[in-house]
Formats: C-alpha cells, structure tokens, sequence
C-alpha cells in the first residue's frame, strides 16, 4: 500500500514539474530580452508632443504626425524630391525623440517652434496660405506623405536616438559637430555631395563698410583695433577639413569662424574675404551650421535616384533606421 501511494504521489509530481522540466531555457531568455528590447525602443510615450509657440508663450498638445507635418513643410520646400522629403521627415521624428529623451530645452515643452531653438513649426492653415493656390492640395498631400510612409521610422547609433541635426546647404561637404559647438559626436562626418550649388542657398555676399565692421567688433571686444593699411589686418588663419574657416584674426583679435558667422550674419563658415577700398565684402558658400543632413544634398541625391534611407545612411555614418 505505502508502494502505491509512492508511486501515486512519484507521478504527481513529475506531471506538475514538466513544464519547467521540458521549458527551453534559450526561448526563456529571447523572451526576456524582446521585453528589454520593446521597452528600449518604446517610442510609444513620444507619441503626443508639447510645443511651445514662441509669440505666445502658449504650450499645445499635438499627437507626434501633426507636429512632424509641421515641421516637414516649414523646414524643407515642398518641391524637393520625395525621397528627400522622406528623409527630413525620420530626422526631424529623431531629432524629436533625441531632445525629449534627453531633457529637452524647455520647462513646460518638450520643443519648440523656432529653428532658432529647436525646429521650425508651421501650422497647416499658415502653410497653407503661403503656397500658390494651385499647388496648395499637392504640396500638403506630398509633405503628409513623406510622414507617413515613414512612420515609427528613428535613426539610431549603438541602439539610441541619434541627435539628428540638419541645415539647408552644405556647400558641398558637411561639417564635424566638434568645430562647431565642440562634441565630438562620431556619426557625424565630413562627407561630400555633388550638385548643391544648382540650389539659391549655396553661394551668398555680405558687404561691411568698414566703419560698421568696426562697430560691430567693439560691441564684442572693447579694445578692438584696426589697421586698414595693413595687407594682413583680416587673415584666416586655420580651416577645417571641410573647408570651412576654423580661425580667423581680425585687426588684434583672434576669433572662432562660429563667432564671425554670428557677429557678420554669415550664412555658413565657408567663407573668404575681400578687403575694398572703403568696405569689406564676404563670400560664403553654403548655408547652415553644416553638420549631419544637408536639405539641398539630400535633393540632390534623389534625383540621383537615392532613396531616403540610402540619403540618411549618407549623412549619418554607422547609423540604423529602426521602426
């Protein structure tokens, strides 16, 4: 009898611990790790956005498609190729992602509505009466469309959101973000790309009397001097790799090419000089900070025939596009 009652409670047993006995210990870990991995890329929580609208001040609520609408048709012409509309449509949903992961620049917003600060911000209705009447239905439909056959798309270094800056013309190759604001951040290189100066942007001419130029130095430096009679009162003095004037010494300063863009209201730092008789006129090529994705490149790409994650792949190195 007590033979019985062992093997009776022998089975119980074993039919009880089975499913643990015969539970694939691998599958077991795939499964955990999936659950890592979806709460990783959660991109869910992103997907309503606060934006504060500069000449108000008021804070509004748009789902994260409205808002990249808004942002697609003001940073990017409405005429560029799709494919680069495609494109600025998964930088700018990263650019998004990036900001809010990271803090964000606002108290009560995640962003805001100036490229100044953040990323331009159009409603449709003021879009809308921008563009020529008979452009108005095609123009807005196409800007929709590059957000929407892009959804849920978000650039990604080593598994995070990258900061996926932009600007309108890179005058023919792209900038290290170290030269501009000192972070050296490696998905971001100098790269090439052919066919920017078919583009309004790529060449520019800011004409200084020198009495202005002297004015605006010393609103900045109050010991500023000047020699004009010297052949080498203006000299740059280092570029950088892509070009662009790294350091630049005018009359007895030295100064950063980041600093004489924003003092000149230079378009770009790729710049060269001409000393005249009673004024000093720039040249500059591009137009932008230069790093990460240039706009008119990317046009220009597709119309090569580049489709929009080849663009991104161009100007991003080593980077994935995730869902």
């Amino acid at each position: 009898m007590k033979k019985i009652l062992f093997y009776i409670f022998f089975i119980i047993i074993l039919v009880l611990t089975m499913p643990i006995v015969f539970t694939n210990p691998l599958k077991t870990e795939e499964v955990a790790s999936n659950k890592i991995d979806e709460e990783k890329f959660d991109y869910g929580k992103y997907s309503n956005i606060k934006l504060l609208h500069t000449d108000t001040g008021v804070v509004e609520e748009l789902d994260l498609d409205t808002y990249l609408y808004g942002v697609v048709s003001s940073e990017m012409p409405a005429s560029f190729e799709l494919e680069a509309l495609k494109a600025q449509a998964t930088v700018a949903r990263t650019y998004t992602i990036y900001q809010i992961k990271n803090g964000g620049k606002h108290e009560n917003a995640d962003l805001c509505d100036s490229s100044l600060c953040c990323q331009a911000w159009i409603s449709k209705e003021n879009r809308m009466a921008r563009w020529e009447e008979n452009l108005k239905d095609e123009y807005w439909n196409k800007i929709v469309q590059a957000v929407n056959e892009t959804k849920g798309k978000v650039i990604l270094y080593q598994g995070e959101p990258i900061n996926a800056l932009f600007h309108s013309n890179s005058g023919g190759s792209t900038e290290l973000s170290i030269n501009v604001w000192g972070g050296d951040l490696p998905y971001f290189q100098t790269v090439e790309t052919a066919g920017e100066d078919a583009y309004s942007s790529y060449k520019s001419e800011v004409d200084f009397s020198k009495d202005e130029l002297i004015k605006r130095m010393l609103e900045k430096y109050s010991e500023f001097e000047i020699n004009f009679d010297d052949p080498e009162c203006i000299k740059i003095l280092e570029y950088t790799e892509s070009g662009r004037v790294k350091k630049i010494k005018i009359g007895n300063k030295e100064i950063s090419g980041t600093d004489a863009r924003t003092m000149f209201e230079l378009k770009s730092t790729k710049f060269s000089f001409e000393i005249k008789e009673n004024s000093v006129k720039f040249y500059v090529t591009g137009y932008g900070h230069g790093v990460g994705l240039s706009q008119c490149g990317s046009d220009a790409l597709a119309k090569q025939g580049k489709k929009y994650d080849e663009i991104i792949k161009y100007y991003y190195k080593d980077v994935e596009i995730s869902e």
